[in-house]
């Protein structure tokens, strides 16, 4: 082979190499639901696992954009947090979190006193995430849809919208986003819901700058950035607004929360194809 047609081999390697990894960082299905509006929901229970009650809760994030994008209603938005460790979503009882004077029944304002709140439904949305690995396991993926499908026809019947939490791939093991992504957007699809494409956000970011920080040591859980760009993901998809320029921080600097705001941005509309 000559020196010539050695160089042109390689490059085509190379050239095959970046389509396939630009080719990881999406669904090939595209979602039916795009937006929750016009009545954008105030009030959220999170129904998860570890990767939602890292870093003091992804739904207190949330909630902390929600007030800073609405301060004058700030005390119309309420969310909630059900996790159990390692989960996926047939450990839940997602029936029990509906139940009476339970759930929501009271919470604490700024100031740390309890109120007690006059609902006249639980929540808005119920946003449901399966444990890392298990919509794309051989052994797990039909236990995936099997609950996907029964949590959102219990959620819907308390008068809730079922939401699917797209999660992300693992630091040493990027194929799995594009597979998680397949396979939440046709659960959601499948269940008429609304899938936040969290995943997608963090291979976009990965992409964009490498050396940010997104994980814990253990490569899976998020780190405080990864956590942080979940929530302006959650925040972006739920109220169809733009997290960039929002004031709640979260104790990130101003660069890495200006860029994590617009990878999130970013993410939801090129997902919902807007």
């Amino acid at each position: 082979m000559t020196k010539l047609l050695r160089v042109l081999a390689i490059a085509v390697v190379a050239l095959v190499g970046i389509a396939a990894v630009a080719s990881v960082a999406k669904a090939q299905t595209k979602p039916l639901v795009t937006s929750l509006g016009p009545d954008f929901p105030k009030t959220e229970i999170f129904i998860g696992n570890s990767f939602f009650y890292y870093n003091n809760s992804m739904h207190s994030h949330v909630l902390a954009m929600q007030r800073a994008a609405d301060a004058a209603n700030k005390q119309a938005y309420r969310a909630t947090s059900v996790t159990i460790s390692g989960s996926g979503i047939d450990w839940h009882d997602v029936e029990s979190y509906f139940r009476p004077k339970a759930i929501g029944s009271y919470s604490f304002d700024e100031n740390n006193n309890v109120v007690f709140n006059k609902l006249d439904k639980l929540f808005d949305v119920a946003i449901m995430m399966d444990c890392s690995q298990c919509p794309i396991h051989p052994n797990l993926k039909s236990v995936f849809t099997e609950f996907a499908k029964k949590s959102s026809d219990i959620v819907r019947a308390k008068g809730t919208k079922p939401v699917f939490f797209m999660s992300w791939a693992y630091a040493n093991k990027p194929e799995m986003t594009a597979q998680l992504a397949e396979a939440y957007t046709i659960a959601g699809n499948e269940n008429n819901a609304l899938v936040i494409p969290a995943g997608l956000a963090f291979a976009k970011a990965l992409d964009k700058q490498p050396e940010i920080n997104l994980y814990a040591a253990d490569k899976r859980h998020p780190s405080a950035a990864g956590t942080y760009l979940g929530s302006c993901v959650v925040f972006a998809a739920l109220t169809g607004r733009s997290p960039v320029g929002n004031a709640y921080l979260a104790g990130l600097d101003a660069q890495t929360v200006k860029f994590l705001q617009n990878i999130a941005w970013d993410t939801v509309q090129e997902y919902y194809g807007k």
